[in-house]
């Protein structure tokens, strides 16, 4: 059976399987991602270090006036939201993303489950989502593949939630399993290649009611799709993505020169080149529509911050990281 969503409501759905007993088991742990798509571990992620990311978006969110000042809860007060940020710009341009991710515990509990030291990717985004207003349309925000969009990078997408997110705050679902066949992008919808209402089982859905120290590993072909918030209050989360460092990691640098014909990079980490573009390259612009070949030099300059991954000499991806 398909997928059928209906306004306003959350389909039911299956809890995700908890991975806690297999953290030390390297076959176990290969065996559920390729079964599952994903891990989810309950409780691992120090719970300090969460709270201190959290604050940074409390007080974000109380800087725009949109929550009342020291509210744990991050209830929203309904003063207008003409002027939030809806994808958080000002934390991005922050990063604050680093300072989580180098806390010793952190970095502790990443390292022991890839079993080699992280390399992140900093395509993060930050969600401090408000109550929905409208509730007349279905609670899947949008339903898609990271794969589809980041081609030759093999990542893993980690969700994070920095408050407990029920049903009715809405949070991360994933359709466990479907990492393994073809992407369910609509190749025919330029340019953001839609998944197709129904591509999606209704059997495969996954969720839980998320808790701070929790975090989702996902495979980056795993179909998944925010749901709309029905609560009093924002829901708060971030998601990063992470691969071992000893893998076929991207360029994370600067452009030195562009053209439609090729873009050379300078990476952060030393490495760097002249990479060919062709019709094959999945350009992402900032809002995560594909860019034509010929227009990249229009998207992308001299200076700008890119993430470049390649095969051959050739740019598979290339994309702003936010």
């Amino acid at each position: 059976m398909l997928t059928e969503l209906e306004a306003g409501v959350l389909p039911a759905m299956a809890e995700l399987h908890v991975s806690n007993d297999i953290l030390d088991d390297r076959a176990a742990l290969e065996a559920a991602w390729e079964r599952d798509g994903y891990w989810f571990f309950r409780d691992v992620l120090d719970k300090s270090a969460v709270g201190r990311l959290r604050s940074v978006f409390l007080n974000e969110l109380s800087q725009f006036g949109v929550i009342d000042p020291d509210d744990p809860l991050a209830r929203y007060n309904g003063r207008s939201l003409e002027e939030f940020p809806f994808r958080m710009e000002p934390l991005a341009e922050r990063k604050i993303w680093k300072p989580f991710v180098t806390e010793p515990a952190i970095h502790q509990f990443f390292s022991r489950l890839l079993a080699d030291d992280p390399f992140w990717i900093p395509t993060v985004e930050y969600r401090a989502t408000p109550p929905v207003q409208d509730r007349s349309r279905a609670r899947f925000d949008y339903v898609h593949q990271d794969g589809f969009y980041n081609a030759g990078i093999p990542f893993a997408i980690c969700w994070i939630p920095l408050a407990e997110i029920d049903s009715d705050v809405g949070g991360l679902v994933l359709a466990e399993g479907l990492h393994k066949g073809p992407y369910l992008h609509d190749l025919s919808q330029p340019p953001l290649f839609p998944i197709p209402d129904g591509a999606v089982p209704a059997h495969a859905w996954r969720r839980t009611t998320y808790r701070p120290g929790d975090v989702v590993i996902m495979h980056l072909n795993t179909p998944h799709t925010g749901v709309a918030n029905y609560s009093d209050r924002f829901r708060l989360s971030m998601d990063i993505r992470v691969m071992a460092a000893s893998g076929d990691t991207p360029i994370i640098g600067r452009i030195t020169t562009v053209s439609q014909d090729a873009v050379a990079v300078q990476g952060e980490d030393g490495r760097s080149g002249t990479f060919a573009l062709d019709d094959s390259t999945y350009s992402r612009g900032l809002d995560g529509r594909k860019v034509p070949v010929d227009e990249i030099p229009l998207h992308f300059h001299t200076g700008d911050e890119v993430i470049l991954a390649s095969r051959g000499g050739r740019v598979t991806v290339l994309r702003p990281p936010h």
